[in-house]
């Protein structure tokens, strides 16, 4: 975020003006305002994602729905489903004594079910700390630069970096971008792609060109080799190819100051870096234009979901008041 302080050359007037809080410049100009007023400068350019799960493209003055939210909305997630229900029956027998101590009395009950509700949220909420270290590591290493300290320093996330650099030694890995913001005006959404990434050798096993950038994505969860009910690799589900599609067919992307780019053609197929304590796996999924139009149909039913499904059930009817019930003959 920018600072009262700082100041950034106009791009309509070039005077150096001075750049609010909110990362636009400030009015200028006289006695006709200069329309560079309130212009977003550097990074305050690239869109945000807010808590409505909107991007805010200042550029075009438009809200572009976030990826996530839209997958999130319009795509069942029944591995989730099974994982919660799994996740609150082993806390339940591993705090069984204490949970029977609870249930003696009404509010003790009363807040051991609140705490056995909210097990699922909290192995998420652990599993999103892990993901966002995760991911400041491989910042660090596409910037160039050292993985932070507080990082370095857990113990917990060795194996992580271990692994992580393997990754990267053994398949000779560039990268090009992370956490990039990349946006599609026409299909209306935005959101914010892991990586792009080179490899010569990938480019061999995926069939593209070595010069051509490769969708990339990091998934912490589940368990190595270990697979769900109905076949998905556990912590590697079919919806991160839809995700990665979406990402793929965006045209536009920032760099980190806050410029918007016309970004190159992708590769139609992707990488998940599987990785855990125990090693990595990397596996190919299909971000082709058959699986945009998937997500283009999961779109449709977020906007049902959020938007007509709330008007299709009416309030109840009530019986006019002199009705008579006719007598059958």
């Amino acid at each position: 975020m920018t600072t009262a302080t700082e100041t950034a050359t106009c791009p309509v007037c070039g005077e150096d003006k001075r750049v609010k809080k909110d990362g636009a410049l400030t009015k200028h100009g006289r006695p006709t305002p200069c329309n560079g007023s309130y212009q977003p400068v550097g990074k305050a350019r690239i869109p945000r994602r807010s808590k409505s799960g909107f991007y805010r493209c200042r550029i075009e003055n438009v809200d572009l729905r976030s990826v996530t939210t839209i997958l999130n909305q319009g795509s069942p997630k029944e591995a989730l489903i099974h994982w919660a229900g799994k996740l609150v029956a082993e806390t339940a027998m591993d705090f069984l004594p204490a949970l029977v101590r609870a249930a003696r009395t009404p509010e003790t009950r009363k807040n051991a079910l609140d705490w056995l509700k909210r097990a699922h949220t909290r192995k998420r909420d652990e599993r999103a700390d892990l993901g966002t270290a995760v991911h400041n590591i491989i910042e660090a290493k596409v910037l160039g630069q050292p993985i932070p300290a507080d990082i370095l320093a857990d113990e917990e996330m060795a194996p992580y970096i271990t692994h992580f650099e393997a990754f990267v030694r053994d398949w000779q890995v560039e990268f090009t971008a992370s956490e990039m913001v990349v946006a599609h005006y026409l299909e209306e959404y935005a959101g914010t792609l892991d990586y792009l990434l080179r490899s010569p050798l990938l480019a061999a096993a995926l069939g593209c060109p070595p010069d051509m950038d490769i969708p990339g994505d990091t998934k912490t969860g589940g368990e190595l080799d270990e697979t769900t009910y109905d076949g998905d690799v556990r912590g590697v589900y079919p919806t991160a190819g839809v995700q990665m599609s979406a990402y793929r067919k965006a045209p536009y992307g920032w760099l980190r100051d806050g410029t918007r780019v016309e970004l190159p053609e992708r590769h139609s197929i992707g990488v998940v870096l599987h990785l855990r304590p125990e090693g990595y796996r990397l596996y190919p999924l299909d971000c082709g234009d058959d699986v945009f139009e998937a997500f283009k149909h999961i779109r449709a039913v977020a906007e049902f979901q959020t938007g007509r499904a709330k008007t299709i059930v009416g309030p109840a009817l009530t019986p006019p008041k002199n009705s008579q019930i006719r007598k059958a003959a």
